[in-house]
Parts: structure tokens; sequence; C-alpha cells
């Protein structure tokens, strides 16, 4: 590695090392209420719709937290958080292409 990135690696440990065990208890709370509301919400007499909007949303709020603080995406360099971000979003172009191609198997039926 070069001058630079070893001052760049240095840094974020140095960031990473102010954090103590209580963010991550406090995080680690926020999935589980999350989680119990998700699991509250599967129970209720809801209009699908609806339902599955705001379950997505949860989920959506739990992803983000789990890869912030738990796979340490917060204390990365910009490079590699837009690194991923582009990767997530070339996936789900690649899923909304190929999804319509499986529902195929639907019409051709079982011979």
């Amino acid at each position: 590695m070069d001058a630079v990135q070893v001052a760049i690696a240095e840094q974020v440990a140095e960031q990473h090392r102010h954090h103590g065990k209580a963010q991550f208890f406090w995080v680690w709370g926020a999935l589980l209420a999350i989680t119990g509301i998700e699991v509250f919400l599967g129970y209720q007499n809801m209009e699908p719709v609806r339902m599955l909007t705001i379950l997505m949303g949860l989920s959506l709020i739990k992803a983000g937290l789990i890869i912030g603080y738990f796979m340490h995406l917060k204390f990365e360099v910009s490079r590699m958080k837009w690194l991923t971000m582009c990767s997530l979003v070339f996936c789900l172009a690649m899923m909304c292409i190929f999804f319509p191609d499986a529902f195929r198997i639907l019409h051709l039926g079982v011979k």
C-alpha cells in the first residue's frame, strides 16, 4: 500500500475506535424493535398492498442500519460507498430485466 492508502486506513480506524459497544447495542435494540413491529404487522388484518409497503419500508431501514453499522460501511471512505451503491443499483436493474423472463414458466405449463 502506498502512503495515501495507509493514511486513509489509519484515519478510518481512528474514527472507528471512538465508537464503543453502546452504539452497537442501540442499533441492535432498534433492529429488534423494528422486527417486533414487522411481526406485529404480520398478524394485523390490513390490505396487502398497504402492509407490504410498510414492511418494505421497515426492511429498507433495517438494511441501512445493518450495512452502516454492522458491516462498517458508515466508517468507510466515500469511494467504497459509491462502489457499493452502484453495484446495488446494477443488481436491481438486472433483476428487473430478468424477472419478467422467469414468469414465462407460468404460461408454458407442465408437459
